[in-house]
C-alpha cells in the first residue's frame, strides 16, 4: 500500500511539471479549490483540462494517504507498525507532508504561481515521496521477518546522507531553474554559453542554471566515486543502489542535454521541447527516489532472525 501510493506521488509529480511545462498552471484561473469559478468547469481548452486533472489526482493522492494512514493506525498494535523503526511514524509524516503540500498549493495559485511558492511546493512534494518509500522500505523489511540495527555511526550512512542531501539540493535549484524562466539561460552542454561561469548579462538566470547543472554534474561525480569506493566491501544493498543511483544521474545528465541542445524558441515554455522537459523532471524524481532508498540503506545493517 505505501509503495503503491508513492508510485502515485510519483506519477503526481510528473504530472504537475506537466502542467507547468504546458503553462496549464493557471488553467482553473487564480483561484481554489474552484476551477474558473465552478467545482466542475466548462472545458474551454487544453489548459483547464490539464489543470482540472491535476487537481482530481491530488484528491486521489489524498484518498491513497488517508487509507494508508488509517491502515497504519489501525494495526498499530502489531509488532513493527509503531515505535521507533516502525510504519506509522513515516506515515503520519507523509500525512502532515499532505496538508502542508495542499496549502501550498493553494498558495502557489493565489499567488499567481510566485517562483518560491513553486520550489516550496515541489520541495513538499518530494518530501512527501520520501516519507512513503521510507514506509514501504519498513512495512517490507518487517515483512521479511528481519531486524534492523542501526550503522549511522559507519562510512555508508555519512557517504548516503551526504548524496541524499545533494540531491535534494539538486531538486530545489532545478526547481528555482524552472520556475524563474532560467531553463534555456545557457546555451550549449556542458558549459553555459561556452563559459565556464557565466556573465549577468540576462539578468542572473545564466548563474541560476548553471549552479543547477554544477550541483548535477557535482552528485553524479560523487555517486560514481562512491560506488568505486565501496564495490569491494561487503554492502552489497548499498552498493547496489549506489550504482543504480549513479546511472539514473547519468541517464537525466543526458536527458537534460538533449533539452538543452534541442531548444526551440518556437516551442513552449521558453522554447524548451516539452516531452524532454517532462522526461527531466521525471528522471530527475527518480533520481531522488533512488537516493532515498539508498540513504535508508545506509544507516541499517540487515541481518535475518527467526520469527
Amino acid at each position: 500500500m505505501a509503495f503503491l501510493t508513492a508510485a502515485f506521488a510519483y506519477a503526481l509529480i510528473v504530472f504537475g511539471a506537466a502542467v507547468r511545462i504546458t503553462e496549464s498552471g493557471l488553467g482553473c484561473g487564480p483561484e481554489w479549490p474552484r476551477c474558473n469559478g465552478r467545482f466542475i468547469p466548462l472545458f474551454t481548452d487544453y489548459h483547464v483540462v490539464i489543470e482540472y486533472v491535476h487537481r482530481l489526482a491530488a484528491l486521489g493522492l489524498i484518498v491513497l494517504i488517508v487509507a494508508l494512514a488509517s491502515l497504519a493506525v489501525a494495526r498499530r498494535t502489531v509488532p513493527g507498525v509503531a515505535g521507533k523503526g516502525g510504519v506509522l511514524r513515516p506515515v503520519l509524516l507523509a500525512v502532515v507532508l499532505l496538508l502542508v503540500q495542499v496549502i501550498l498549493g493553494a498558495i502557489t495559485v493565489w499567488l499567481d504561481l510566485h517562483a518560491s511558492a513553486i520550489v516550496l511546493h515541489l520541495g513538499t512534494a518530494m518530501g512527501l515521496l520520501a516519507a512513503l518509500l521510507v514506509a514501504g522500505l519498513r512495512a517490507a523489511e518487517q515483512s521479511r521477518g528481519v531486524a534492523t540495527t542501526s550503522n549511522a555511526a559507519g562510512p555508508p550512512s555519512r557517504a548516503t546522507g551526504a548524496a541524499v542531501a545533494m540531491g535534494a539540493i539538486a531538486v530545489l535549484a532545478g526547481g528555482l531553474t524552472a520556475a524563474t524562466g532560467a531553463s534555456t539561460a545557457c546555451r550549449g552542454f556542458p558549459l553555459c554559453n561556452g563559459l565556464i561561469w557565466p556573465d549577468a548579462a540576462s539578468g542572473g538566470l545564466a548563474q541560476i542554471q548553471w549552479t543547477h547543472r554544477l550541483i548535477a554534474y557535482s552528485l553524479f561525480v560523487f555517486l560514481v566515486a562512491m560506488a568505486i569506493r565501496i564495490r569491494a566491501h561487503a554492502f552489497g544493498e548499498i552498493r547496489r543502489w549506489t550504482w543504480i543511483a549513479a546511472s539514473v544521474a547519468a541517464l537525466q545528465v543526458v536527458v537534460a542535454a538533449i533539452m538543452i541542445l534541442t531548444h526551440d524558441e518556437s516551442t513552449a515554455h521558453h522554447g524548451l521541447h516539452a516531452p524532454w522537459a517532462i522526461a527531466h523532471v521525471a528522471v530527475g524524481t527518480a533520481v531522488w527516489a533512488s537516493l532515498v532508498i539508498l540513504a535508508w540503506h545506509g544507516t541499517r545493517s540487515l541481518r535475518t532472525i527467526v520469527v
